[in-house]
């Protein structure tokens, strides 16, 4: 497990972090009683019950990356495999089981994007303020990802239109 400066995590947190790694950037927020999960079950052995298998396959186990600047809310359960961007905001009692774009506000079970936190104009001046030239996203990646005009657009499965093919 990694976390980075000023990462609050309150009483009643629950992580846990198996064969895979856990990272927390800086400047994260959790309301009370999140979980997190990297790993899981094998469930596919014929003959055996779940309880008695010990052995695991690599994808029962992947890493989850929370990027600086996100504000988890309460109740809140992360998923193995995924990464929060840069930014983002989780809704309270939310199942994150799939990427959260940077800048999105998401919230449901399962956890399905609700809207931009920000313009790309405000995400470029926010990121003006708070971080070095070469780690700021371009104007040119942020349309990329989000569409000229910054606009949410989400094809209802949780997969967002202009999502990166190299995620950030």
């Amino acid at each position: 497990m990694f976390f980075g400066d000023d990462v609050n995590i309150p009483v009643g947190s629950t992580f846990f972090s198996t064969k895979a790694k856990l990272k927390i950037g800086n400047k994260v927020i959790f309301g009370p009683c999140p979980t997190i999960i990297t790993g899981n079950h094998r469930i596919d052995l014929i003959g055996k019950y779940i309880f008695d298998v010990d052995d695991k396959l690599p994808e029962n186990d992947e890493d989850v990356v929370i990027e600086d600047d996100v504000w988890v809310g309460a109740n809140v359960t992360i998923l193995k495999g995924v990464t929060i961007g840069r930014g983002a905001v989780i809704g309270a009692c939310s199942l994150v089981c799939k990427d959260v774009m940077p800048y999105s506000i998401i919230g449901g079970i399962p956890a399905k994007a609700l809207k931009w936190r920000f313009t790309i104009d405000q995400i470029i001046n926010h990121e003006t303020n708070l971080y070095p030239a070469e780690k700021r996203y371009s104007r040119k990646q942020l349309i990329e990802w989000f569409g000229n005009e910054g606009i949410f657009e989400s094809s209802g499965n949780n997969h967002y239109t202009g999502e990166p093919k190299n995620k950030p």
